[in-house]
């Protein structure tokens, strides 16, 4: 432990001595706010406050009364999680002792299948579902069935998927203008699209600059895929704050955050809460003043932004068209309309695609190299996704993106006529994020999901948004929600001080709680619900 912490540490436990818990509470609160010069003066890779508050907090869970609350309500969540997920009809909880009968699989796929309330097929659905044609998942179903045993792992046995594979790396590159020594490769998502880059650039670094205390500066705006791959690779995240009213990263904070441990930048084209676009030709220049390779985050929007210039809409610069951008993620499961669960990764050279890739050259059963995080993969979604991306074509893509943005703008304008809610920044693809200063915008969200719609909730601050998606864009959705926001606000506007009920006032309470451990608690539990089957199940019998 640093003396300093050891110092700071000492200091509460000796206070918090033979105490009464209300006493202790009060003695909290002071000595948190007495240090924060000194946590301001003793900063490292993480704030002495911030240090101090997780080990007060800590302190306080082993106060028997508040332990006992805590996990009280801890309790209380997870029964809350269990009863939503819960599913009529028996569980599977053990093998049939007879195979099951193909045409009997095929009916419970479908009755599974038509869970869940959401209309998702009908464009309700914020994100998540990007494309539904019944011909192309004619397509895909055929293409992968033809893949499904493939596995790229194996090169020499299957090489027309890694053909595919390549071609899908190559075609995604060029459309980001990536010259020709651009390279890359396929991920299962966006989460590993980003991990891989933040591996690529920590090896880099230690191997170039023998920095072994790495840290990433990143937007608060940024995916949390970026803090997911901090936490599996030991790399430290600097968390820059944005401009309130863009919403796009503060540059100057961004500089700043900048140290000689830094390993990469991120910007993010667009993010995710807002659907804003950061300033990349900014970023590019930090890294390029500072020598540090920057990461362009397009997962979300990356298969819309390509295009968008050719449907007709102006877009900034934030590709390898710019010096100093080293690597972009982009989702093909998303507006590329391929299954889930591929991505392409990209880079400038191939000398950070090598940093990428695992390798180990001591090992019995041979010499062994991964470029990924999976060491066997799907050969059926990287056909799957090769032949989307066929069928499509270039004019395919840009129709689809023009008719997404053209939906995009409608909202967005008729959204910003309605009084009492507002808009964040100025969006950049498909994402709008909607706010309010007259009511609480969780009740927005809750009275639209009565009708259906199931949007995305933002905090920090209190935010809504929708992802539009090819599903939008069908006759008459876009009118369809404007309509129902339209009726909702002027329907909270009678009451706007209503107190938020039911799930959305999760979203509110979650804010306000200093103890974002304790937010971590309640969603494992929720995360625990999805897993759930019943003790008592009879095993589907």
């Amino acid at each position: 432990m640093e003396p300093h912490l050891r110092f700071v540490t000492g200091t509460i436990d000796r206070a918090f001595t033979g105490r009464q818990p209300w006493q202790i509470v009060a003695i909290t609160t002071t000595s948190v706010l007495g240090t924060i010069w000194l946590c301001q003066v003793l900063f490292q890779e993480e704030s002495l406050y911030g240090r101090a508050k997780k080990k007060v907090f800590k302190l306080a869970r082993l106060i028997p009364a508040v332990r006992r609350k805590i996990e009280a309500e801890i309790e209380k969540i997870n029964d809350g999680f269990v009863k939503d997920i819960t599913q009529a009809g028996n569980y599977y909880t053990e093998l049939p002792h007879d195979g099951m009968d193909q045409t009997e699989i095929i009916k419970k796929v479908d009755e599974y299948l038509e869970l869940g309330h959401y209309r998702w097929k009908e464009g309700y659905i914020s994100g998540a579902v990007y494309y539904y044609n019944p011909e192309l998942i004619k397509l895909i179903t055929e293409v992968y069935g033809k893949a499904s045993y493939t596995n790229p792992l194996h090169p020499d046995v299957f090489p027309g998927v890694c053909k595919m594979e390549a071609e899908v790396v190559r075609m995604t590159a060029t459309l980001f203008h990536g010259g020709p020594r651009a390279c890359g490769t396929m991920t299962t998502g966006g989460t590993e699209s980003i991990m891989m880059a933040c591996k690529a650039y920590r090896d880099y670094a230690r191997e170039h600059r023998g920095i072994t205390k790495p840290n990433m500066v990143l937007p608060v705006t940024a995916h949390t895929g970026f803090d997911k791959a901090a936490k599996y690779l030991g790399i430290f995240t600097k968390v820059v704050p944005m401009n309130k009213d863009t919403t796009e990263v503060d540059i100057a904070a961004m500089e700043r955050a900048i140290n000689r441990n830094t390993v990469m930048l991120v910007g993010s084209a667009p993010n995710f809460p807002y659907g804003t676009m950061d300033d990349i030709e900014a970023i590019a220049a930090l890294g390029r003043k500072y020598n540090i390779p920057v990461h362009v985050d397009a997962c979300l929007g990356g298969f819309l932004i390509v295009f968008m210039k050719r449907a007709g809409y102006p877009v900034r610069p934030f590709d390898f068209s710019i010096p100093g951008v080293t690597s972009i993620s982009a989702d093909t499961h998303k507006y590329g309309f391929t299954p889930k669960g591929s991505s392409v990764v990209l880079y400038s050279e191939k000398v950070y695609r090598h940093h990428q890739y695992t390798v180990t050259t001591e090992w019995p059963g041979g010499v062994y190299g991964s470029p990924t995080v999976n060491g066997s993969r799907a050969g059926g979604i990287i056909a799957a996704t090769w032949a989307t991306m066929m069928n499509f074509g270039l004019d395919g893509y840009v129709e689809a993106t023009k008719r997404i943005i053209d939906t995009t703008r409608y909202i967005e304008k008729e959204l910003r006529a309605l009084k009492n809610i507002f808009i964040f920044g100025t969006p950049a693809t498909s994402v709008i994020g909607i706010g309010s200063h007259d009511f609480d915008i969780y009740l927005l969200g809750g009275e639209l999901s009565s009708l259906g719609w199931n949007l995305n909730s933002l905090q920090f601050p209190s935010g809504i948004h929708i992802c539009v998606t090819y599903m939008h864009t069908e006759h008459g959705v876009a009118d369809k929600f404007i309509q129902d926001v339209r009726a909702k606000v002027a329907l909270i506007m009678k009451n706007p001080t209503k107190p938020v009920e039911g799930k959305m006032a999760i979203y509110g309470v979650a804010q306000s709680v200093p103890d974002r451990e304790l937010i971590g608690d309640f969603t494992k539990c929720f995360i625990d619900s999805m897993y759930y089957t019943p003790v008592d199940s009879l095993g589907g019998k």
